[in-house]
């Protein structure tokens, strides 16, 4: 009989850049200290191989194997990086960017087109196992979400603090991109949040 397979999407504890509302990409930054139960348990976590991921996972899962995956990282905001929408909001590309960001990209970044092929291809080396647990950025988050449920992207949340849980009937099921069955967010801190 087949086993459940479970995806546990985590998104890295808060920056510096996140507090500020800036588009942090692939700005390699540390994450601001947290409080939380550490799982022991748990022996194996891939995600981001940006740090704000790496910290995230260390911090959460001490004891686990960390196997950083470059094709998870988060959209690439080029020039944008560490800038506002209040300091962005009054140029047009920006403007033609946040109406259609599948089709257009941030000068010297990439679309969400390209951000979701890097992350198709990410997810193809997940490990082994019918519980895998990533620890990522917001955008992968919420792609991820968008298609095991068949949802919007824009319409996807992926807050600082909550394990997004997906299920799929087996992992043959999750490979073949079927939409999965269930899904759920749980707490990692007592106040829900980081």
């Amino acid at each position: 009989m087949d086993q459940p397979f479970i995806l546990r999407l985590i998104r890295h504890a808060p920056t510096k850049g996140n507090q500020q509302k800036c588009y942090i990409g692939w700005t390699d930054e540390a994450i601001l200290p947290f409080q939380t139960q550490p799982d022991l348990k748990l022996q194996t976590v891939m995600g981001s191989d940006l740090k704000r991921c790496r910290q995230t996972a260390a911090i959460l899962f001490p004891n686990a194997v960390y196997r950083a995956n470059r094709d998870l990282r988060e959209c690439h905001f080029g020039q944008w990086e560490m800038k506002t929408y209040e300091e962005l909001k009054d140029i047009e590309l920006y403007r033609n960017w946040i109406d259609n960001p599948w089709n257009s990209k941030p000068p010297g970044g990439e679309s969400l087109t390209d951000m979701a092929q890097r992350i198709e291809q990410g997810i193809r080396k997940l490990p082994e196992g019918n519980t895998v647990t990533l620890v990522l950025h917001g955008g992968p988050i919420r792609y991820l979400m968008a298609q095991a449920l068949n949802e919007k992207f824009q319409d996807q949340i992926a807050l600082h603090g909550g394990c997004h849980i997906l299920t799929w009937p087996n992992r043959q099921a999750f490979e073949e991109r079927a939409l999965c069955t269930s899904f759920s967010v749980e707490p990692l801190t007592a106040s829900g949040n980081m």
